[in-house]
């Protein structure tokens, strides 16, 4: 599955996005994006097993200018996606990738017939816990000590695919 988006009536810093499914030969790049957006980086072996064993997981990359820039994961489980990981390689941010990546991600479990999403968040990561407020998630609980790094707590969030609601008051379309 492919999908693009382009507006060519942005400018120049807002690059062409094609979304696909992950590929085992994408791990590398993977890991570069994985390095350098988490303090506690998961393997290639754990990429490796998620793609290959783990018949609940859909793994998404993002391309921009035809280079890798980001990719998400999630699992399926009933009817809900579990959402693994999010991550946009450093040079790529500020650009509202994350939350085209983000949406894209989104539309497919709603596509899949899945109702709702849930993920965890650091409570430190501001940046992407305002993103997912903005995509309609609310926070409703804590894991204490989630992160073995630091100890550090997770926030539980959780949205209703079909009742999406931005931030400012439509349900319509990612940016």
């Amino acid at each position: 599955m492919q999908h693009q988006e382009t507006d060519p009536s942005q400018p120049s810093g807002r690059p062409s996005v094609t979304f696909r499914a992950m590929r085992l030969e994408d791990i590398p790049d993977v890991m570069v994006i994985e390095h350098e957006s988490f303090s506690l980086p998961w393997t290639e072996q754990a990429f490796r097993s998620e793609m290959t064993l783990n018949h609940f997981a859909r793994y998404l990359m993002m391309d921009a200018d035809g280079v890798p820039a980001g990719y998400a994961g999630m699992w399926t489980v009933v009817d809900e996606a579990h959402i693994t990981n999010i991550a946009v390689r450093t040079a790529y941010r500020g650009r509202k990738l994350g939350q085209r990546l983000l949406c894209e991600l989104l539309d497919q479990a709603r596509e899949l017939g899945l109702e709702r999403a849930t993920l965890e968040v650091r409570v430190s990561n501001r940046v992407a816990r305002n993103l997912y407020t903005k995509m309609g998630f609310r926070e409703v609980g804590i894991r204490k000590g989630y992160y073995s790094d630091n100890n550090e707590d997770a926030v539980i969030m959780w949205v209703d695919l079909h009742e999406r609601t931005w931030t400012d008051g439509t349900t319509e379309g990612c940016v």
